[in-house]
C-alpha cells in the first residue's frame, strides 16, 4: 500500500505507514491481527512489512501452543532442554520416540528414569545375593 499515493513502487508498497488508516486496516486485515498488535509489531521491529509479519507469526506460534516443542526453533530446544535438565540430543531423541507433546516427553522420560533405577536396583540385589553366596 502506498502512503503517498503518487508513489507507487515496490519500495513504498514493502513499508507501512501507521499515519494512513487504510494501511492500518489493510495490513491488519493481511496478517489477522487487531491494529494495536499491529502498531506493536511495527514500534518493535520496524515498517518493513517483511519484518513485521515475520515477528507477528512468531508471536502467534509462540502463544498457538505452549506444550508442543518445536525442534526447528532454536530457542525452544535451549528451553526444554533447560526444563527437563538434559542434553538437546537426548530431546531430540525423546521427541523423535514420544511425539511433540512436552507432556507425553515429561512422561517418557520420567519412565526412562524409572526403568534406569530400577536396572540399578536389580543390579545391586545381585550383588547383595553373591556377597551372601561367597560368605556362606
Amino acid at each position: 500500500m502506498a502512503d503517498n499515493k503518487a508513489k507507487r513502487g515496490g519500495a513504498d508498497r514493502a513499508l507501512i505507514a501507521l499515519t494512513e488508516k487504510y494501511e492500518v486496516a489493510y495490513w491488519s486485515k493481511k496478517f489477522k491481527v487487531p491494529p494495536a498488535k499491529l502498531k506493536y509489531a511495527v514500534k518493535k521491529v520496524g515498517r518493513s512489512a517483511r519484518k513485521v509479519e515475520e515477528y507477528i507469526q512468531l508471536q502467534k506460534h509462540r502463544a498457538s501452543d505452549k506444550s508442543r516443542i518445536a525442534l526447528s526453533e532454536a530457542y525452544e530446544v535451549r528451553y526444554w532442554s533447560k526444563k527437563f535438565k538434559i542434553t538437546p540430543a537426548r530431546l531430540k531423541a525423546a521427541v523423535d520416540a514420544a511425539g511433540h507433546s512436552a507432556k507425553k516427553v515429561e512422561a517418557y522420560l520420567a519412565a526412562q528414569k524409572a526403568a534406569k533405577k530400577a536396572k540399578k536396583a536389580v543390579k545391586k540385589t545381585a550383588k547383595k545375593t553373591v556377597k551372601r553366596k561367597k560368605a556362606a
